[in-house]
Parts: C-alpha cells; structure tokens; sequence
C-alpha cells in the first residue's frame, strides 16, 4: 500500500541532506565545507481513521492536516 493521504494525495518526497561544517571564512575557517549531499525521504504523517462513506464504514490513511482541517469525520 502506498504512503498516500486519501483525500489530499500527499505522499513521499525525495530531498537532500546537506551537511555544513566548520566556520565561514570571515570568522577565520577554511570556508563552507559543504560535504557531501546523501539522499532522505519526507514521508507524510498518516492515521488510519475509520469513516461513513455513504452508508458503509470504511478506514481510509488521512493526513494530520487534512483530519485537523476536518474533511473527514470520524464514525462513531
């Protein structure tokens, strides 16, 4: 099953990090230093919510923003 927020579609981005050591050169350092970049994920904070779809429950993955926003009601 996908990462996914049903009702937005926010799912898994891709990014870098970046590390950066040392001081500037104004402050006395050898420069920036950047080292080298490693890839990371950003992955969507999802909860599992049982819903009313018409008639039928259903448990859909809702994004916190989305269930905060309130476009999905929890069933009871």
């Amino acid at each position: 099953m996908a990462r996914k927020c049903d009702l937005c579609g926010k799912g898994t981005v891709f990014g870098n990090n970046v590390p950066r050591k040392g001081l500037p050169k104004k402050k006395g350092g050898a420069g920036q230093n950047e080292g080298v970049k490693t890839r990371r994920t950003f992955k969507p904070n999802l909860v599992q919510v049982k819903t009313t779809i018409g008639s039928t429950k259903k448990t859909i993955k809702v994004c916190t923003r989305c269930l905060k926003a309130g476009k999905v009601a929890k069933a009871l």
